[in-house]
């Protein structure tokens, strides 16, 4: 794969418009030491589990980041060691994105992080991603070149499109539900199994039903996802370089 090279100066300067009314500035200095705990129980609870089940990629990128177990991270301060390597940022966001804005921000190289926490009667579950979702789950891959590239890539080919439904789940079996075969054996990467510990079991133990096939664009495109259960089908990759490419193979099959 030739991957494309990146202008960190020209990605910054670039101006958002769909997304700008939904830019925020993250309060850091005003979240609780109970919002804190809760960070670092969420953390502390997943990190055994991911040590051991987790690409190496993720692990690498959460080191990079400079991540840490007991507080809530500085978006500002992630962007600044995260930007240097592969120049993605991580934006504040209100909430949730309409998909003009979520994708205009990917091929930006922003990525649109929450800064909310859940509640402690919500650890294990949220319906909105929260800041421990977003950042915890998705940015160390950011760290990642190839990832970066294709992730960028994948927004570029949603920003073009009327409809991206079949691209969501080009999307949703890779970024979210992703998993990869590393040193002989089924690692995950996806942010949905990386921030789930019921999700991320139900891989790592095969549970009943699972079944994990081969990466093929046309069969992911063609998979309907069902949010509302444990996913019964994921693809594995065989590097990052295959989705890159998928993300291309995509846009000729569907634009």
């Amino acid at each position: 794969m030739s991957a494309p090279v990146i202008d960190s100066e020209k990605l910054n300067s670039q101006k958002l418009v769909a997304a700008a009314p939904y830019l925020i500035e993250q309060d850091w200095a005003a979240y609780t030491p109970e919002q804190h705990a809760i960070w670092t129980e969420l953390v502390t609870r997943r990190m055994p589990q991911l040590r051991e089940h987790a690409c190496s990629a993720y692990l690498e990128g959460f080191e990079q980041i400079g991540l840490q177990e007991d507080q809530l991270p500085q978006l500002k301060k992630v962007s600044e060691r995260l930007q240097p390597r592969t120049g993605w940022n991580s934006t504040p966001v209100s909430g949730f994105l309409p998909a003009d804005a979520f994708f205009e921000m990917l091929a930006a190289r922003k990525f649109p992080t929450t800064t909310w926490i859940r509640s402690r009667d919500a650890m294990e579950y949220t319906p909105e991603p929260d800041i421990f979702h977003d950042v915890f789950g998705h940015v160390p891959m950011h760290a990642h070149p190839v990832f970066a590239d294709f992730l960028e890539q994948y927004g570029k080919v949603c920003a073009g499109l009327k409809s991206a439904e079949a691209l969501e789940r080009l999307f949703w079996f890779t970024v979210e539900f992703g998993v990869i075969h590393e040193a002989g054996k089924i690692k995950v990467y996806g942010s949905g199994l990386i921030s789930s510990h019921g999700e991320c079991t139900h891989v790592v133990e095969r549970g009943a039903g699972l079944e994990i096939r081969e990466f093929d664009v046309e069969q992911v495109l063609n998979t309907v996802v069902d949010v509302s259960k444990m996913q019964p089908v994921l693809y594995a990759i065989e590097s990052f370089d295959q989705i890159y490419e998928a993300a291309k193979e995509a846009e000729s099959r569907v634009g």
